[in-house]
């Protein structure tokens, strides 16, 4: 099991008594003119809100790849699958693996992305991942997710099966 799956939880804010954040609100921003090209809401404040993203992203952004992120690339590679590593798309948004031409990505996601149903146990994506998810589809880009429990369960042979399950329905 890997025992770096932070990738982005040093950046989390747990205080539920803290201000929004205001990089959030920069992909609800973009999430509105994807959708609602002619809806004005929040053009006065996208200048400020992609300063705050792109502020919070270079936080992240400082931190080096984990060893989960570079397992998948690896097993990627090994799949012939041609990606970068945190790219960055024209909106600012970083995806963790991405081929820019095809706008195919996987999305490698630690516990940070996950919330706990507290009946059954099972993990469930968080509103913030849900929300990056939802947006790059209305921007255009076909994204996988690759969970930590779903790694972690597998052999490195199931790992490769399991992209390549991911990268056959980025192709369809």
């Amino acid at each position: 099991a890997h025992d770096d799956h932070d990738d982005d939880d040093a950046n989390n804010n747990n205080n539920n008594n803290a201000p929004p954040d205001l990089s959030e609100l920069y992909l609800v921003a973009l999430y509105v003119r994807a959708k609602w090209p002619d809806v004005a809401v929040f053009a006065r404040d996208l200048p400020t809100l992609r300063a705050a993203y792109r502020e919070r992203q270079a936080l992240i952004s400082k931190k080096q790849p984990s060893t989960f992120h570079r397992d998948v690339s690896a097993a990627l590679d090994d799949l012939a699958f041609d990606h970068r590593l945190h790219y960055e798309t024209p909106e600012g948004i970083t995806l963790a693996l991405a081929d820019p031409k095809s706008k195919r990505a996987i999305e490698v996601n630690g516990p940070a992305h996950y919330l706990r149903d507290i009946s059954s146990g099972a993990y469930v994506p968080d509103g913030a991942t849900r929300l990056k998810a939802t947006l790059l589809r209305a921007l255009g880009w076909r994204v996988e997710h690759v969970a930590f429990f779903e790694w972690d369960a597998k052999s490195q042979k199931d790992q490769k099966l399991l992209l390549s399950d991911k990268l056959a329905t980025l192709a369809s």
